[in-house]
């Protein structure tokens, strides 16, 4: 014979085991049906016409009644307890999912924001974004079965070629772009006296 289990859950007015047939859930609680009542004339009440006020349920006139006599919700009626609001139960399962979409604290070392799963692109542990994965030199798009690194940056291979093997060093990369870096500024400069002169 089959054994029907309940729910580990208990309802908030009888704190018995709630079992899924009998279980009615209203304001992130659970009740039995028949304990789901007006703390004042006991009714039952349906999801359609109840009213709570501190974890108290109320059928529609006695919360209309307490709200107009009081004349406000920080009173109710007489004996009405006062009810502490549930801590909010976690499911284990909810959190390992929503770990799943929640991005990650890894930082692209191109552009130094983060970098989420759906567009990540990881070579040798170092993860980028997928447009940020491109030649230095270039700005070419590369993959990562068709790049090269040298010293922290990323090239192609034509470009690697290009301005590391033809030139038979390494070194004279780094001072042919100082190099272009300088006549740009002198350029620059030149351009200004001409205009103030003119």
């Amino acid at each position: 014979m089959a054994t029907f289990g309940g729910t580990k859950q208990k309802c908030m007015a009888c704190d018995k085991t709630v079992y899924l047939v009998d279980k009615l859930a209203a304001d992130n609680r659970v009740y039995h049906k028949a304990c789901f009542r007006c703390h004042h004339c006991r009714s039952t009440l349906k999801l359609s016409n109840y009213c709570s006020f501190e974890g108290v349920l109320y059928c529609r006139p006695h919360y209309d009644q307490l709200f107009k006599r009081t004349g406000s919700l920080d009173k109710s009626f007489e004996g009405t307890p006062k009810v502490l609001k549930p801590e909010k139960q976690v499911d284990e399962n909810a959190k390992a999912v929503s770990k799943m979409f929640a991005g990650t604290r890894e930082k692209c070392v191109g552009c130094s924001k983060t970098v989420y799963p759906i567009e990540k692109v990881s070579v040798n542990g170092t993860p980028y974004h997928r447009s940020c994965f491109k030649c230095t030199h270039g700005g070419c798009t590369i993959s990562p079965s068709n790049y090269i690194a040298h010293e922290g940056k990323l090239y192609c291979k034509h470009h690697h070629v290009q301005l590391f093997k033809e030139k038979g060093n390494y070194s004279q990369l780094e001072s042919d772009r100082e190099k272009n870096i300088m006549e740009e500024k002198v350029t620059a400069i030149t351009a200004m006296e001409i205009a103030a002169e003119s």
